[in-house]
């Protein structure tokens, strides 16, 4: 019996002690495993904050953070904006539905895309144009209205401050009611405007409606790169914003051009820009839909409504609490703040210093015509292009430091081709 209970410790002692390593290691996976859970839960966590971050929400704060990367305007991210998740649809927020939905501006057709971008394009060279060819008629103002140059100079001065004052309440209000309803208003209005510009019985008629004209113009400044925005993906966004951005400085360049012909054999200048006007507000018409992601989740939301029933349904942007007093009034202050803080902002400026010292220089000094004044802006307009060609080249250069960098972008990878510029500007001026 002793012999039989000390062989029964001894197996005891035995498996005791087997089973302690075993439960040593399932005690280790355990906590292994609670280690996954918690670290997985953390990244859950995090995911699904960043998701609510960049997904559309009811709070003021979640839709004033969606602005476009390209112009500062006011919309919805280029790729959260067809994001859908149980949240929102828990929530009964409206949202795209992906590439299915004909609602996303994104989804239109591509031919469709490169046509709004095309009309939007010449629509802001249109107004730009219109702001130079003004300076070919100083000649015809001082013999018609018996005025010296420099007050005929005045009408450039009150084009462009329209065109300065315009974004500041345009650009606020399209986020309200749409980018369409302020192309038509404001292009329609530039066409008017255009009209006394034409038949001046005085040179008090022509400045007041210039700064009308350019108050009106200045839409397309101001919100036409939104709707470039709207359209295209982050990937494919850089070639159709590279053509609108040039389009508002290749206008002022084409302007003294098209004016010294005109001016050179005719007194018709503003009615060229009446015929060119009618037609661009006319494919703003018919071609031109509204892109602004807020606004057509507004309309997909009145559709569910009236479809459903349920008036639970609500797009992001019925649901912020902003004024469109508060918001022109902050719309006011951003300017002055690039103004003093981006001095490159006020160097853009001397681009129309041009219009004043080219005729001076050439036609006094050199003795110029009119028509060959006007072809000596062409000089800036071949920079343009070479400027806007170039970019492929920069743009792959670009592409080139992210990879080498890990895939990280510095904001100093996008330095060098301002470098370059600011050392062609000097030595082209020399």
């Amino acid at each position: 019996m002793a012999h039989s209970s000390e062989s029964t410790k001894s197996v005891s002692d035995l498996e005791k002690g087997d089973s302690e390593p075993v439960q040593a290691t399932a005690q280790e996976e355990v906590e292994e495993q609670d280690e996954a859970e918690t670290r997985a839960r953390s990244v859950n966590a995090e995911s699904r904050k960043q998701d609510l971050h960049l997904r559309p929400q009811s709070t003021n704060r979640s839709v004033r953070s969606h602005h476009s990367y390209t112009d500062g305007y006011s919309h919805f991210g280029q790729d959260e904006d067809e994001k859908t998740g149980v949240d929102a649809a828990a929530s009964h927020e409206v949202q795209f539905d992906g590439d299915a939905d004909p609602y996303s501006p994104k989804n239109r057709r591509l031919v469709s895309k490169w046509l709004i971008v095309i009309i939007l394009a010449a629509s802001s060279m249109c107004v730009t144009c219109a702001s130079a060819l003004y300076t070919t008629t100083y000649w015809q103002l001082e013999r018609d209205f018996h005025i010296s140059k420099l007050v005929a100079t005045v009408g450039l001065t009150t084009f462009v401050m329209g065109l300065a004052i315009g974004p500041m309440i345009l650009s606020p209000l399209s986020e309200f009611y749409g980018r369409r309803a302020i192309y038509l208003a404001a292009f329609g209005m530039f066409f008017i405007w255009l009209i006394p510009c034409a038949v001046a019985p005085n040179a008090a008629t022509m400045l007041v409606a210039r700064f009308f004209d350019g108050l009106a113009g200045s839409a397309f400044l101001s919100v036409a790169g939104g709707t470039v925005g709207d359209m295209f993906t982050r990937e494919t966004l850089s070639m159709p914003m590279m053509i609108y951005t040039a389009s508002p400085f290749v206008g002022p360049q084409l302007g003294p051009v098209i004016g010294g012909f005109i001016n050179q054999y005719t007194n018709w200048p503003f009615y060229v820009l009446l015929i060119w006007a009618g037609i661009q507000w006319i494919s703003i018409f018919f071609f031109v839909p509204e892109t602004y992601a807020p606004v057509l989740l507004r309309r997909k939301a009145i559709k569910l409504r009236k479809e459903t029933g349920d008036e639970s349904w609500k797009a992001p942007i019925e649901k912020m609490d902003r004024s469109v007093l508060t918001t022109v009034s902050w719309s006011i202050v951003r300017p002055f703040q690039l103004l003093v803080f981006e001095p490159m902002c006020l160097n853009l400026c001397i681009l129309y210093l041009f219009f004043g010292a080219f005729p001076l220089v050439f036609g006094n000094n050199h003795g110029f015509q009119q028509w060959q004044t006007g072809l000596s802006f062409l000089g800036i307009f071949v920079g343009t292009v070479i400027g806007i060609c170039s970019d492929v080249l920069w743009r792959r250069h670009y592409a080139k430091l992210v990879r080498n960098n890990n895939d990280v972008s510095e904001p100093e990878f996008r330095l060098p081709p301002t470098v370059v510029g600011a050392l062609l500007v000097p030595a082209a001026l020399f």
